[in-house]
């Protein structure tokens, strides 16, 4: 059967535009594909290839191929010729790496799919794939994201659920036009403070990770799904807590009064600080208290605020209150936060 529909492929020659050789049991790419030059669709899915070669590199006008459920374990080289590639199906592999080039000649790539496979890292080198809309990457095993991944300014919807990610880089926020991001079953315990600049993001599922509460701003994401459950988030549940003492160093001293001047564009200290690089980049670490408003360096109180998520959005049965992680310069301010502030405290 897999001969006589070669054949025929065959026949056609420049006209063929599909191959379609789903089930099988083929254990190698077919050697002839390097006679179908105009080929559109090769559909090899369900088979047991273990190794992309070197014929695919004729199919420079291959827009979709489906290696699905092979026994692929890199993503070749020689992808990198298929510059008319739009849709990448590498789904149910052994894939646990990519080779050095092999993203560089896919520019007009807008869909890959790399579920369940073995990956752990993903390189820097898919920053170059610049047209990307889809990135799935479900059930592998990696453990962080590169940065380069952020840089992807058209990706719409990026799937990582089950897989070992700890964290999300601050990146994150440069993905202007990310809709769907889906961060199911990971180990992730807090999220970038940049995720609230991600102004189209419509769903975000970050159901059984170990988050406990969310970043400053985060109720203000233009939501229309938000799912959370299987996380450990604070509760609105107060105790007393020791009356403590603001005993902070000169460097924090100084900082406050530096930031807090320049805040207010006092001249003298605008000028003074442009011939000083190094404190300049010890400030910028600088954030400001969520009840005064004023600067601080690296002493501060960590707190929650319980906000109700906002009414349009589709939640997590049960979610009445988000907690959002505040930071608070002294304990002064402290005794005068609203009351759903409340400390972080080991109990």
């Amino acid at each position: 059967m897999t001969e006589r529909l070669l054949v025929r492929a065959l026949k056609g020659g420049e006209n063929t535009k599909i191959v379609t050789l789903n089930g099988k049991k083929i254990t190698k790419m077919p050697s002839t594909l390097d006679k179908l030059p105009g080929l559109k669709t090769l559909d090899l899915q369900n088979n047991q290839i273990p190794k992309v070669g070197p014929e695919i590199s004729t199919l420079t006008q291959l827009i979709v191929l489906n290696l699905g459920n092979n026994l692929l374990e890199e993503i070749p080289e020689e992808m990198k010729y298929l510059t008319s590639l739009k849709k990448l199906h590498l789904f149910g592999n052994k894939i646990c790496k990519f080779a050095s080039e092999a993203c560089d000649g896919l520019q007009n790539l807008i869909l890959l799919n790399l579920n369940n496979n073995q990956l752990t890292w993903i390189p820097q080198e898919v920053s170059r794939l610049k047209s990307l809309i889809y990135l799935s990457i479900n059930h592998n095993q990696l453990a962080s994201i590169p940065k380069g991944l952020c840089f992807l300014k058209n990706l719409s919807e990026l799937q990582l659920n089950y897989n070992q990610l700890i964290c999300i880089p601050e990146e994150i926020k440069f993905l202007k036009k990310l809709r769907k991001l889906l961060l199911v079953r990971n180990n992730i315990e807090v999220l970038p403070e940049g995720l609230c600049d991600l102004i189209n993001l419509r769903i975000l599922d970050i159901a059984g990770n170990f988050i406990q509460t969310f970043p400053s701003g985060f109720q203000n994401l233009k939501l229309k799904e938000f799912y959370c459950e299987g996380n450990a988030l604070f509760l609105k549940q107060p105790v007393n807590a020791v009356q403590q003492e603001d005993a902070w160093s000169l460097q924090e001293i100084t900082s406050r009064f530096i930031m807090n001047e320049l805040a207010g564009k006092n001249p003298l200290i605008m000028h003074v600080i442009e011939q000083h690089p190094q404190v300049r980049n010890i400030i910028s670490q600088g954030r400001k208290c969520a009840i005064c408003g004023r600067c601080f360096l690296t002493v501060w109180l960590e707190c929650v605020e319980f906000v109700p998520p906002p009414k349009n959005w589709k939640i997590s049965r049960n979610l009445q209150l988000v907690p959002l992680r505040i930071l608070i310069c002294s304990y002064k301010c402290f005794n005068q936060r609203g009351p759903n502030v409340f400390g972080i405290a080991q109990v």
